[in-house]
């Protein structure tokens, strides 16, 4: 037995119209028959449920529409290849077709003996296109880089401003592909979170989030503007939020509550991470990811500090002078940050690990094997 859909899409305007006015439908009883009141108001709003429901899902988000919809005109996707008028996916079949590949996956899992193995797959589809994404950053960058070499050389032959053009061209193209892989992968990271109830987060590296330009501009234009993209989000300039917590931890709920409350406060805020690669940083980079925060990765130099490197590390911290501070129960680094916030006077949000929420089924399940 199959199930049927949980939700009526519409075609047109007259099929929406019609659904939104019983009284205008051939089955629709008289008004004269003996109805319940109560049965008919109902009906009215799950009608109306489902125009809105209908009206969503064929209505992609800004993020989509920017990634997808935003793009030059030309592109060159290889070198020596042509100049191409090729479009992008369409914005809505994009984050639709996503959405629903992360569910089928979880739907052909569920309650079976593979249910276990369903959030590690879907992981790794999430982390293909952080992965894809990285690769045509790479890329992109490698392009800037001659395309700036050339705009320092004079030569005006025409053979040259070819060259340049179609160097521009393809940097161009690596942008706007790099921007759609991001989106996608935050959006897939979203269904990840709500099928699983935890924060997606890659295996390493940070993720940053950009949308590419659309516009044909000049070489040096082109260049000036993604530079200074680049130092914003190396060199971010927003008050500096703290940010540290063992790697033990699983009730991300409650961090993300506190860390919404902090960018209520502070809307332009920067988070920095003790750069830990699970429990508590990883859901504070779910956290920034999601909510397009910039994300700073404070790894500790143990190169030249060595076993000291962690609490030179949370000195450092303290002395850029963060605006706010959140310090989850871990270890004793945990402690000394805590300790050195405190003692330079920062505001700061303390968690004992014996206060979170009960772990999830799912987690319950994967510690016991």
């Amino acid at each position: 037995m199959t199930n049927g859909p949980t939700s009526r899409r519409f075609t047109s305007f007259a099929a929406m119209g019609e659904a939104l006015n019983p009284a205008a439908r051939n089955d629709t009883p008289d008004c004269s028959a003996q109805d319940d009141s109560a049965e008919h108001d109902q009906r009215a709003t799950d009608t109306a449920d489902d125009a809105a429901e209908s009206h969503a899902e064929a209505t992609a988000t800004t993020n989509f529409q920017d990634a997808f919809g935003d793009v030059g005109a030309l592109s060159m996707v290889e070198l020596g290849g042509e100049r191409q008028e090729l479009d992008m996916p369409e914005p809505i079949e994009a984050q639709h077709d996503c959405a629903a590949i992360m569910a089928t996956l979880f739907d052909l899992f569920r309650d079976t003996r593979l249910e276990a193995s369903a959030q590690s797959i879907a992981w790794g589809f999430v982390n293909s296109f952080h992965y894809e994404a990285q690769k045509l950053e790479r890329e992109e960058d490698r392009l800037c880089a001659e395309l700036s070499d050339m705009t320092r050389r004079m030569d005006p032959s025409e053979i040259f401003a070819v060259e340049m053009e179609e160097l521009q061209l393809r940097a161009q193209t690596k942008t706007e592909q790099r921007a759609a892989i991001e989106c996608m992968r935050d959006y897939a990271a979203d269904c990840y979170r709500a099928q699983t109830g935890h924060p997606w987060s890659p295996a390493r590296g940070s993720k940053v989030s950009s949308g590419g330009t659309a516009s044909q501009i000049a070489a040096i234009d082109f260049l000036k503007a993604r530079a200074t993209d680049h130092r914003e989000k190396r060199n971010p300039t927003g008050p500096l939020v703290v940010f540290s917590g063992g790697q033990e931890w699983h009730d991300w709920q409650q961090l993300w509550a506190k860390l919404d409350q902090i960018k209520a406060r502070v809307p332009h805020m920067t988070l920095c991470t003790t750069a830990q690669r699970k429990g508590a940083d990883a859901i504070a980079a779910s956290w920034a990811a999601s909510r397009d925060v910039t994300l700073i990765a404070f790894t500790p130099n143990t190169a030249r500090y060595g076993k000291r490197a962690g609490f030179v590390r949370n000195e450092q911290l303290a002395n850029l002078n963060p605006v706010e501070a959140v310090v989850c129960q871990g270890s004793g680094l945990q402690s000394n940050l805590l300790q050195v916030l405190k003692a330079a006077r920062i505001p700061t949000h303390a968690f004992r690990i014996d206060g979170q929420a009960p772990a999830p089924v799912a987690t319950q399940r994967a510690a016991f094997g």
